[in-house]
């Protein structure tokens, strides 16, 4: 009966929602809610993603799989307040300033650090300093982390090969920004976009 109602309340949910217990408890105590959510779990109609989180698998004709990586992390984002952004290698990927693609699905976040598990993807969530999710979903905070990762040896030709590439809003929106970066940051920035 509680397995029923907790699944139907979780069917409810948008694709990536996490759950835990916690957010279970006007069906039952928590005792029971636990004990469902593990029955739940090992019989697959819900993925354990970490300690005490699951996510419903999606179902299609092919079978069950974990939901989309990038919904997950946004329903997080959302339910627990925090900022969250790709790491400044997908973003320099994604940019074309380097052919590496990262092996490992890693994102910046304001909160704390850790891991989820989807099926056998395992997805990483590191707390970093502020500056590095400034302008987080926007195309100005992906040349940030890029360029942050690229290092200060490389930011000056990473930022010359983008200002041909970028729209000048972008490297406005940068620039404005740029007083929040770490000096090594910020100085090949604004000689670039200003100079």
């Amino acid at each position: 009966m509680l397995n029923a109602k907790i699944l139907e309340h979780i069917e409810s949910l948008p694709e990536g929602a996490p759950v835990g217990a916690r957010g279970l408890l006007h069906l039952g105590s928590r005792a029971a809610v636990d004990q469902s959510l593990s029955r739940l779990a090992r019989s697959g109609r819900l993925i354990r993603a970490g300690r005490g989180l699951y996510v419903r698998p999606v179902v299609g004709r092919f079978g069950a799989r974990p939901p989309e990586v990038e919904k997950v992390v946004e329903a997080m984002s959302a339910q627990r307040g925090e900022v969250v952004a790709s790491n400044g290698a997908a973003a320099a990927n994604a940019l074309g300033l380097t052919t590496q693609v990262p092996l490992r699905q890693v994102y910046f976040t304001s909160g704390r650090s850790r891991s989820v598990q989807l099926g056998k993807q395992s997805v990483e969530f590191r707390h970093v300093p502020r500056w590095q999710l400034v302008k987080a979903g926007r195309p100005a905070g992906e040349v940030i982390r890029a360029l942050a990762w690229l290092g200060p040896e490389k930011a000056e030709a990473a930022l010359r090969t983008l200002k041909r590439r970028l729209p000048g809003t972008t490297l406005q929106e940068i620039a404005g920004v740029a007083h929040l970066l770490p000096a090594w940051l910020a100085r090949p920035i604004t000689q670039s976009i200003y100079g």
